[in-house]
């Protein structure tokens, strides 16, 4: 796949998984697609599902919030998911799953090529970072693969679940913000 028309093409036809037969939308993504940062969840819920939209429900407002905090926004990042498509309940998703979606996104991140990438939870940690990443270990570390920065961070929704959380990202959106700033001053000079 070498075109955005491709890409969208191929996972509105996919019924490579279960998942396909639920769906009411494929949550492909969302936001700049020339962006230098890039933030994947899990995978859509109920209100994503609806939308055809990543982020869209509460999760997606806390999102856009913490966003907003560090002086960015929709229009400045892209946002995508693990898997395209609701699993059942908003459970998390299945290996399987994964497996037959993870290429889509590894198209997404080839045809944007973000210098950054932000992993919101557990979920996406592990299918990008390390099969075994520990999220409340290991978030907020920094790590560089194929001159890419990857940081995990908990998903906005864990933090609606659990405000002790709050404090941590709020941390991890900060280093964001840094690498970030740091991105924009190199390509400024």
């Amino acid at each position: 796949m070498r075109s955005w028309e491709e890409l969208e093409n191929a996972c509105m036809n996919c019924y490579k998984c279960p998942l396909a037969q639920t769906r009411t939308n494929v949550v492909i993504g969302d936001g700049n697609r020339k962006s230098k940062i890039m933030f994947i969840g899990e995978g859509p819920g109920q209100q994503e599902d609806l939308q055809g939209k990543p982020f869209v429900g509460p999760a997606g407002q806390l999102l856009d919030k913490m966003l907003s905090s560090i002086g960015l926004d929709r229009s400045k990042v892209y946002i995508a998911n693990i898997v395209k498509c609701r699993p059942p309940y908003n459970r998390d998703p299945e290996k399987t799953e994964q497996e037959a979606c993870i290429n889509f996104l590894r198209y997404q991140f080839l045809l944007i090529r973000p210098k950054i990438l932000v992993c919101l939870g557990r979920i996406a940690a592990q299918a990008i970072i390390s099969p075994d990443f520990r999220i409340t270990k290991s978030r907020g570390i920094w790590y560089n693969r194929k001159n890419c920065d990857i940081i995990a961070t908990y998903h906005p929704s864990a933090l609606l679940r659990d405000e002790s959380k709050m404090h941590p990202a709020h941390i991890d959106f900060q280093s964001i913000q840094q690498k970030y700033n740091e991105l924009e001053q190199t390509n400024e000079q």
